[in-house]
């Protein structure tokens, strides 16, 4: 093959390449601000954008063994330079303690942009709205717009919620 040919096909390949589709975002994806972002489970092509994304952290609150969840995740998100964390809270049955150790980890984070994630948003969703309204001091009606946008919570997600908040004094039931 002469060099001609062989730089033809370089460019070609790069252009292509440069053309190619950005990988598609995760489910139910929210930006709660410009450091602050929840979804669901996104794909590893995904994941392997943050940092070009500006990201610096990534928190993700299911169990690792979940069906969907992307097993090198931790692995993705350590060779772009960003903290990786799992918190992983059962569905069915999340606990004052967890909502805890997500607030710590969160408020660790201050300043930085951060993804927390889980399978659908639903712990996420619910875990941000609890802090925004217990730490940030965001109004809570605001800060549910962006849980209403992925789902109602229910059970013993709608029991902690409004646990949480009661302890605090606040007087908020959206359901």
């Amino acid at each position: 093959m002469n060099f001609r040919r062989l730089a033809c096909l370089a460019l070609m390949a790069a252009a292509t390449l440069a053309h190619a589709a950005p990988p598609d975002a995760p489910p139910n994806l929210i930006a709660i601000d410009a450091k602050l972002v929840t979804s669901g489970q996104p794909s590893a092509e995904w994941l392997s954008t943050l940092a070009a994304q500006g990201f610096e952290a990534v928190i993700y609150l299911a169990p690792p063994t979940v069906g969907d969840a992307v097993r090198d995740e931790p692995l993705i998100a350590g060779r772009q330079g960003l903290i990786w964390a799992n918190l992983p809270i059962r569905f069915d049955r999340p606990a004052d303690a967890d909502y805890e150790a997500f607030a710590a980890l969160l408020s660790s984070l201050r300043g930085k942009k951060v993804l927390v994630h889980c399978q659908v948003n639903m712990r996420a969703s619910t875990l941000t709205f609890l802090y925004r309204v217990l730490v940030e001091k965001v109004e809570p009606q605001q800060a549910w717009e962006n849980v209403s946008k992925v789902w109602t919570p229910q059970g013993p997600w709608k029991a902690l919620m409004v646990e949480r908040l009661r302890k605090q004094g606040i007087a908020f039931d959206p359901f």
